[in-house]
């Protein structure tokens, strides 16, 4: 949930109740929905919500979807909260996924990306519907984003990815910084997110696929060449398989 004190967006609503407690708490007006994908622990909330609290909802042009929507793909825009919200095509986890970004020099902090499950911090998502070339081109996409956007992903998944990473990685310092701060985080009861586009790019094994020892971990698992497409796919199957 995003809101300035009056109204609120929300993005991915799984559940409707810890939204509605939110507005409720807040005294704030639902002005919009952002679906990112077609996932029900992203859409399975979208209905109920909408029946205590009519709002509109944009989601991708190209998934079905529980709810009448207005479809969006790459290169068109949303204006909710007063800022303007650009959406990206950023298929591999489901085949019509969308990020929505937004650098509006009216947002008070820095950029905002909306990523769904495409990337998570430390991660990415598996490829349900969309081939290793589309998420390599997707998360090359968000990775080119300005280093301060703050990476508001969906899940908190961020130390078992760090695990992984690691793996891939095992002299990262970057990386080992990072783990350790992620640890001090959770250990609080904090979360680890947003994350920051700049570290990501830095701790990130699957934007990191160009990279010497990155790539040498995906030729160990078996890529077959140092190309990224081909390290990506290896590292993908690697975490699928990874405890």
């Amino acid at each position: 949930m995003l809101h300035d004190g009056r109204e609120a967006l929300v993005v991915d609503p799984g559940e409707a109740a810890p939204v509605c407690a939110a507005l409720a708490a807040r005294d704030l007006r639902l002005a919009g929905i952002l679906v990112t994908h077609h996932h029900g622990d992203h859409v399975g909330g979208v209905a109920e919500l909408l029946a205590e609290h009519p709002a509109p909802v944009w989601g991708p042009a190209n998934e079905r979807l529980p709810v009448a929507v207005t479809p969006v793909t790459q290169g068109q825009g949303v204006d909710l909260l007063g800022l303007r919200w650009q959406v990206l095509d950023v298929p591999g986890h489901t085949a019509g996924h969308v990020a929505y970004f937004c650098d509006d020099t009216r947002l008070a902090d820095d950029p905002l990306l909306f990523c769904g499950d495409t990337l998570f911090s430390g991660g990415c998502g598996r490829l349900f519907e969309g081939t290793p070339a589309q998420m390599w081109a997707s998360l090359s996409t968000l990775a080119a984003l300005p280093g301060s956007t703050r990476v508001c992903c969906a899940h908190e998944y961020t130390l078992s990815n760090l695990r992984f990473a690691q793996a891939v990685e095992p002299d990262n310092a970057d990386l080992a910084a990072y783990v350790a701060d992620c640890q001090a985080l959770r250990a609080a009861g904090a979360p680890t997110l947003p994350a920051r586009m700049t570290r990501e790019r830095r701790i990130n094994p699957f934007l990191r696929c160009a990279e010497p020892a990155v790539q040498a971990s995906g030729l160990a698992r078996g890529a077959g060449s140092a190309d990224p497409v081909a390290v990506f796919a290896a590292l993908r199957q690697w975490k699928n398989e990874f405890r």
